[in-house]
């Protein structure tokens, strides 16, 4: 039994953010019907190469973008731009608790799918809207997505190069991050919900916006801005408020040095041969050490260049320096730290006989994630799911 047994989910999303906030309940024991148009389903069902190849090697119809965020769902193929569709969601939203949908603004009231429309047949039903901007404002008729929310919403102001360094300018993020965690945020905000109607016995509406996450999620960069009036600028890979904390040039490549405090630093400047750095007045304090950042950066760069990536790694966990490579995803995945926690995880599939996804990160003693169904293929469980949602009512 998952947390979450028992609990069911209509999942109307497609792409993203919605499919993630779908996929994390799912995982928690959630049973969740992943609702997709006839024929073309989900965009990202299409959105390949690479897809999932079958027993003979050959291309299937499931991209992997589509795998990565459709685990543990059931998929009911439903035309809710038709009459009979319309009835038969209707039908289906009587017995759910919760709907995930990321229509534009109105698009589901059209076809009387809407909040108002559906709470009136079942007042417990959490409804849980995720846009590009919200359902107010002067933008919330735009279409909104990730790569764009990045940079309307500032973080590629705070990615990539600094303006006088070769390769200067804005960069996204590499994965889409804005969408992930608006998922993330849609779950937790869905959750919260259901624990309220523990209490008051009804469902709530949640507006969920893309725009309004990515500004959240500024974190300390944000607070710089508001604390100083200052725009923060791009920095690489160097913190605006902790130095060192960036990459640095090895004899074979790259790592990261993380010094979180000053001890740190005292026991990095030992390990690199440079004891003195730490008693110098413009680098003895993590404040110093921001104000004078241009002098220590060329200091440290002169010396790492003279030891592998592994013996610093070697050298400096042993002196209790957090400290990394810059692995690739081979690397990743091979890593043992990554094995020994389980990250890579196989399930079976009809088109390709097994599947390797990556596993969910959240551990439960006493009620697991659990990995009980593929990515559905479009409609596989489409009587199924009628059979089981309304006929056995």
């Amino acid at each position: 039994m998952g947390a979450l047994s028992g609990l069911k989910v209509l999942d109307l999303s497609r792409v993203l953010a919605g499919p993630w906030a779908g996929q994390m309940l799912a995982d928690l024991g959630a049973d969740v019907v992943k609702i997709e148009r006839p024929v073309m389903g989900d965009d990202t069902r299409a959105w390949g190469p690479p897809y999932l190849k079958d027993t003979q090697g050959r291309d299937t119809s499931e991209a992997a973008y589509y795998l990565s965020a459709n685990r543990n769902k059931r998929s009911l193929a439903i035309d809710f731009t038709q009459p009979q569709g319309q009835q038969s969601l209707r039908e289906l939203v009587k017995h759910a608790d919760v709907l995930i949908e990321n229509f534009k603004v109105g698009g589901l009231a059209a076809y009387g799918l809407d909040y108002a429309s559906l709470q009136a047949i079942n007042p417990r039903l959490i409804f849980c809207s995720i846009t590009g901007f919200g359902q107010d404002g002067p933008y919330a008729q735009r279409a909104g997505y990730d790569f764009m929310i990045q940079g309307l919403g500032g973080l590629m102001s705070v990615t990539g190069r600094a303006d006088d360094e070769a390769g200067a300018g804005p960069v996204k993020v590499g994965v889409a991050l804005t969408d992930i965690l608006t998922g993330l945020y849609a779950s937790n905000a869905i959750l919260a919900a259901l624990a309220e109607r523990e209490r008051s016995g009804q469902g709530q509406y949640i507006d969920l916006a893309l725009l309004d996450v990515q500004v959240a999620c500024l974190a300390n960069q944000g607070l710089n801005y508001l604390t100083t009036g200052q725009s923060p600028r791009r920095m690489g890979n160097a913190h605006p408020n902790i130095v060192p904390y960036q990459d640095f040039p090895t004899a074979d490549g790259d790592f990261i040095l993380t010094v979180g405090n000053d001890a740190q630093f005292a026991k990095f400047c030992g390990v690199a041969g440079h004891p003195e750095w730490a008693l110098d007045g413009r680098f003895a304090s993590n404040a110093a050490r921001v104000a004078h950042r241009v002098e220590l950066i060329p200091l440290i760069r002169q010396v790492t260049v003279f030891r592998t990536t592994a013996q610093w790694i070697a050298d400096l966990e042993q002196a209790g320096v957090p400290c990394g490579p810059i692995n690739n995803l081979e690397q990743v995945f091979a890593d043992p730290q990554v094995q020994a926690r389980g990250l890579k995880i196989r399930m079976e599939h009809p088109l390709s006989g097994e599947l390797e996804l990556v596993a969910n990160p959240i551990r439960l003693s006493r009620t697991p994630v659990s990995y009980r169904l593929p990515p559905p293929m479009l409609d596989q469980h489409g009587s199924e799911v009628l059979r089981e949602w309304l006929v056995a009512q």
